[in-house]
């Protein structure tokens, strides 16, 4: 009996704290949204990375949401949760069909309880503060001359909108990606997309050249 009240009293405990703690009581209800919606019909939001083989990579319809809180900036994702603009020029995993841009909406409450939920999802593989945005000539010379980077990705040179469409659009990246992310994911893509088409850069890019390509895209943000 006295086991029983025990649990009673820790399960009771337990339910006024995730209630007196907002974070964690708008993460779940975000959590029970994305279901309720199909999100999880194109994302998939527990790690490790699925993919196996280019298979795998093609028959997905999103991208993996596993390490949204450490990937997006808190701000831009909850005014793209309520108005998606594309991301991608391309449709995901295609090299010849255009977005369509019909990616859903949500909406009032629906917006924040799903960004608290997305951002509650990290990895410890991202170092905070490893990075800082900034016009960076090292970075930029590696970005749009010495590696590809710009043959795949949209950024902005000289106020118009340049670079390749293939893959996803980093014009205003800085805006959308934490710092952190973009230099974590060049150091260890294994463990953000082991499948992909990017190139890996782990051995011909120093450590510090990736760190001036991450401070690059992370300046990517709109003249004040």
């Amino acid at each position: 009996m006295r086991a029983i009240m025990t649990a009673a009293v820790g399960a009771a405990f337990l339910a006024v704290a995730v209630a007196a703690a907002p974070g964690q009581a708008d993460a779940a209800a975000g959590d029970e949204v994305f279901a309720a919606k199909g999100c999880a019909d194109c994302h998939y939001t527990e790690g490790p990375a699925r993919e196996k083989t280019i298979d795998d990579q093609l028959a997905k319809k999103g991208p993996e949401l596993f390490y949204a809180g450490s990937k997006f900036q808190k701000d831009w994702l909850a005014a793209w949760l309520a108005d998606p603009v594309p991301i991608r020029p391309m449709k995901f995993g295609s090299l010849t069909e255009e977005n369509p841009g019909d990616h859903p909406k949500l909406e009032g409450d629906e917006v924040a309880a799903v960004t608290d939920f997305l951002m509650s999802l990290t990895s410890a593989d991202v170092e905070a503060g490893a990075v800082k945005p900034k016009k960076n000539p090292k970075g930029k010379q590696i970005f749009a001359k010495k590696m590809p980077c710009s043959g795949c990705h949209q950024y902005t040179a000289r106020k118009k909108v340049a670079g390749g469409r293939s893959g996803p659009s980093l014009v205003e990246a800085g805006l959308r990606l934490n710092p952190d992310w973009i230099l974590a994911y060049l150091r260890k893509p294994e463990v953000f997309k082991p499948v992909k088409s990017m190139p890996v850069f782990v051995g011909i890019l120093s450590d510090k050249d990736m760190t001036n390509v991450a401070a690059y895209i992370a300046s990517f943000k709109p003249k004040k």
